[in-house]
């Protein structure tokens, strides 16, 4: 067992508890391993009647996938470690997404980028009041991935390509209003909580544990932010911002001129095609198409250097501007892989 996670059967639940809050709870290749091997185990376990996935420490669930190695290997021209990494995690994420038991996520703090792969793709997906919930990801480089397009995509009007594009975190109100979550339970309340299921296996406790969700400001502003963000392409978003000047525009276009063009760029066509194709499988096939390439081609070397190695925060991406980014671009982040395509 690694000291980062836990995984164990208690009375009548699997649990799994990220014990590396230290570290914000950052997901690792070996922690992703480690939640399949106990997904593959307790799926036809009969002693298990549902999961119960909890995380140590106060500020995170799991604040996103642990990237510094891949960009040591990636600045030495090793991509294949990133590329392991990113398709043993999706092969775990489509095993949580469809896992024919209860799964029970209970997320506090941040939960971002593949804390979203393990809980976001929970059944019951418990937020409460520190819960900050994103997919911040164009502004390392990457796109939302670990299946966070298809929960984009199926968010209302376009919120979806709104948080994508970016990085706007949610509180558990915009988390549930945007389908990131499901259930608003004051935190104080989930140990007692935890305690019942891991006794009873009884999945209903949650429902009737459940409070009203707090307010969702994602809901006042959905009408500013589907006029705006409808486009086609990250260009026709960035226009119509930038032709209207308002507190909304404004305060969409300050991480918008700070993140990855062509992170940006592809993520809104990932949304759109995963629109068309709503399967986490598909979700997750075209954002492997993406990741295979991010080192190698893509921004995410430099992202990771400007924000987590260096923490200049001033990254310099292959593109000046989200508006002008050509489509050929996007094209040669998101064809087929042929041979290396994602296997689930």
């Amino acid at each position: 067992m690694s000291d980062d996670l836990s995984t164990e059967k208690q009375g009548r639940v699997g649990r799994i508890t990220f014990t590396r809050p230290q570290a914000l709870n950052a997901l690792s290749h070996e922690m992703a391993m480690k939640i399949e091997q106990a997904l593959d185990a307790w799926a036809t376990d009969d002693d298990v009647a549902m999961i119960v996935i909890d995380a140590e420490g106060e500020r995170a669930f799991c604040a996103g996938g642990d990237i510094a190695a891949m960009y040591h290997a990636g600045k030495a021209g090793d991509y294949q470690i990133a590329r392991d990494f990113w398709a043993d995690e999706y092969r775990m994420n489509a095993k949580m997404f469809n896992f024919p038991k209860p799964v029970a996520a209970f997320m506090q703090g941040f939960v971002m980028g593949g804390g979203v792969g393990v809980g976001g793709h929970a059944s019951h997906r418990i937020v409460g009041d520190t819960s900050q919930v994103a997919m911040p990801e164009s502004g390392i480089g990457l796109i939302p991935d670990v299946g966070g397009t298809l929960l984009l995509a199926r968010a209302p009007g376009r919120i979806g390509e709104y948080l994508g594009v970016t990085g706007a975190r949610m509180g558990p109100g915009d988390a549930i209003h945007a389908g990131f979550a499901d259930y608003y339970i004051p935190e104080d309340d989930w140990p007692d909580l935890i305690a019942q299921l891991v006794d009873t296996g009884d999945w209903t406790l949650i429902d009737a544990a459940a409070r009203p969700a707090p307010d969702a400001p994602l809901a006042d502003l959905q009408p500013q932010i589907d006029a705006h963000f409808g486009g086609e392409t990250i260009g026709d978003i960035v226009r119509s911002l930038r032709h209207e000047d308002t507190d909304f525009t404004a305060a969409a276009l300050k991480p918008i001129n700070r993140n990855s063009p062509l992170s940006m760029a592809c993520t809104v066509e990932l949304i759109h095609r995963t629109r068309i194709r709503d399967t986490i499988e598909a979700a997750l096939a075209n954002e492997y198409r993406f990741t295979y390439r991010a080192l190698e081609l893509g921004d995410f070397i430099e992202g990771v250097r400007a924000q987590i190695i260096d923490k200049d925060r001033n990254p310099t991406w292959q593109d000046a501007d989200a508006e002008t980014l050509p489509a050929t671009k996007i094209s040669r982040m998101l064809m087929p892989l042929g041979a290396d395509e994602l296997t689930l």
